[in-house]
């Protein structure tokens, strides 16, 4: 089991492993074939997740006012709370 970092804590400042520890936390599945993508399914809203190499992208699915996907991008410099808050925020 991978230790993560305090809550504060940048996300750049994460292993690899302890970014996936935390996902899977939140509820989220890696693909299998794309592994830097996951998808997070909330009771009003599911969204797709994608480790870029500067900055994590979360696409809502169906998520606009006209069913359109709404995609958000964020850097690897906000803290982990940070992240967690925006991204279960939901759209």
């Amino acid at each position: 089991m991978t230790t993560l970092p305090l809550p504060e804590t940048p996300l750049y400042n994460h292993s690899l492993p302890a970014i996936e520890t935390w996902l899977r936390d939140l509820g989220s599945i890696q693909d299998l074939e794309a592994l830097n993508c996951w998808s997070l399914r909330h009771t009003d809203w599911s969204a797709e997740i994608e480790l870029g190499t500067d900055q994590i992208v979360v696409c809502y699915r169906s998520a606009g006012e006209a069913g359109q996907d709404l995609t958000r991008a964020y850097k690897y410099s906000l803290s982990r709370a940070d992240l967690e808050a925006v991204i279960l925020g939901g759209p």
